[in-house]
């Protein structure tokens, strides 16, 4: 299969990063085209960019000139990850002029005709761009992944939504400092503390859990009727986002019942082998004390949801950890398998 040419929106940031690195060697897409802000434009990506991942630089990436972000040069695929000041004017923009925008920005993601996507999750509801497309007269489309603290806990609640019906959720979040980005949460703030504060984090996840798990129906997405609620910290770890979560379920369940839709819980990437995908999108740990972000967080290359500590919740019913990378699963890894599903799903051709 000939690779697709795609392109980087906001490129040098730590996200932009993050699709550089997994777009190396992928078997159906070729990085040809970087952008990025005005004071990178024109420069060598190695100059443009303060490299901070562990993996080095691809070689192949170094010398390539960073453009502006604006469209007519760019491939029809293009990668987002812009600062949410400007990422929604430039990615209407690009829409508009026939580029198929695959974000990993906020800007779109609750509008009512815009795909919010997780292929395991909510596959079909690629099927709004057709409302899309038609309702805002573009010749493209936006497609959006989750917020990285959202995609970890929807992930955990699938299986469960779909196996017995989820009435309430309670979720505290413990989240990474490179979900900040670069440079980030000052160091005199966050070592040796948990600062209880991100901001617009916890309506994000309330919100859009309840559109990845509503239903599809007549170009729209009804919400799911469960409710949720949300704290969200920021830690001092580097990578990986853990949550406890508390869930009551509408119908009768036990532990070993819950393990097992966990342990058999498979979708559309699994099934077309999407490059990206992990084999096992949820991971189950019997230990008392895992999953932990320094042992776990890379499982199934970053790309899957490691679950631990389930017991019975006196409150609600059922309690448990979640852990997820919140780069790659939450962000760079969620867009590209979206775009994966697109292209298998025939949205690429």
């Amino acid at each position: 299969m000939k690779k697709i040419e795609v392109g980087i929106l906001g490129a040098t940031g730590m996200v932009g990063q993050r699709f550089v690195s997994l777009l190396e060697r992928h078997p159906w897409f070729e990085l040809a085209w970087l952008a990025a802000s005005d004071r990178s434009a024109g420069k060598p990506y190695v100059e443009a960019c303060t490299w901070r991942l562990r993996e080095p630089i691809p070689e192949s990436v170094r010398g390539m000139r960073v453009n502006e972000c604006q469209p007519g040069s760019a491939p029809q695929l293009v990668f987002a990850s812009l600062d949410s000041k400007v990422a929604g004017e430039v990615e209407r923009e690009f829409a508009g002029a026939g580029h198929v925008v695959v974000s990993n920005s906020s800007s779109f993601r609750m509008k009512a005709d815009v795909p919010l996507l997780i292929p395991e999750v909510n596959p079909d509801h690629l099927a709004l761009v057709r409302t899309q497309r038609r309702e805002r007269q573009w010749k493209g489309m936006i497609v959006t992944n989750p917020n990285c603290t959202t995609i970890g806990l929807v992930m955990s609640l699938a299986p469960l939504e779909r196996s017995f019906g989820i009435e309430k959720v309670l979720m505290t979040s413990m989240q990474a400092v490179s979900g900040a980005g670069y440079p980030g949460v000052p160091t005199l703030d966050i070592m040796g503390n948990v600062i209880p504060y991100i901001s617009g984090e916890e309506e994000k996840v309330e919100q859009e859990t309840q559109k990845l798990l509503g239903t599809l129906s007549d170009g729209h997405v009804r919400p799911a009727a469960f409710s949720v609620s949300a704290h969200c910290n920021r830690v001092p770890v580097e990578d990986g986002h853990t949550e406890s979560i508390s869930v009551s379920l509408r119908s009768k369940a036990t532990l070993t019942d819950l393990a097992e839709a966990w342990r058999k819980f498979r979708s559309v990437p699994q099934e077309r082998q999407l490059p990206s995908a992990p084999e096992h999108p949820i991971v189950l740990r019997e230990e008392a004390d895992r999953p932990q972000a320094r042992l776990d967080v890379e499982t199934e290359r970053g790309m899957a949801t490691v679950i631990g500590r389930v017991r019975v919740c006196p409150v609600l019913q059922f309690k448990y950890t979640a852990l997820s990378h919140n780069t790659i699963r939450g962000a760079a890894g969620a867009a590209l398998l979206n775009a994966e599903l697109m292209k298998a799903e025939g949205y690429l051709d």
